[in-house]
């Protein structure tokens, strides 16, 4: 009987912004290091009317939930080739999934061996040195976890 080997993995929270492309860059080069795989993960979330009625509203709400998911991916896909370009010289799969960042974040840790994330994203204050889902990830990821900072400015 021949054991089977699975690369480790490494899952990067992803939103677009200049933190998560450090936190994505600094996940591949681990990678390339330590014969892993790159899952970059981002999430969406679409919040639906509840005071929307009618089979009409319900199918608009449906479109544009279609809508926010497709430009999700976009968007990662356009970070992932920002950040490490077409051919990283490891394998990064993109993720999109639906829900709050900060629990997809930390449902995929269970499936991961190292987690990585920016200190911080879009949101928040710019003095903040850990943004609220990178606290989250910290606080509840059932893998060990990387933040990475920003590039600092030359």
């Amino acid at each position: 009987m021949t054991e089977q080997l699975i690369e480790p993995l490494i899952v990067v929270g992803v939103d677009g912004s200049n933190h998560s492309r450090e936190a994505l860059k600094w996940g591949v080069e681990q990678a390339r290091m330590t014969g892993a795989r790159v899952h970059a993960v981002m999430a969406w979330e679409w919040n639906r009317n509840p005071f929307a009625l009618g089979s009409a509203a319900a199918q608009t709400a449906d479109d544009e939930a279609v809508t926010a998911e497709e430009a999700a991916r976009r968007k990662l896909a356009d970070t992932v080739a920002s950040a490490v370009g077409t051919s990283p010289g490891v394998p990064v799969f993109r993720r999109v999934e639906q829900g709050s960042p900060a629990q997809v974040l930390v449902d995929a840790s269970k499936e991961a061996d190292l987690m990585v994330v920016g200190t911080r994203g879009y949101g928040g204050f710019k003095g903040a040195l850990l943004g609220s889902v990178s606290q989250q990830v910290v606080q509840y990821s059932t893998s060990s976890v990387v933040v990475v900072r920003e590039a600092e400015d030359d």
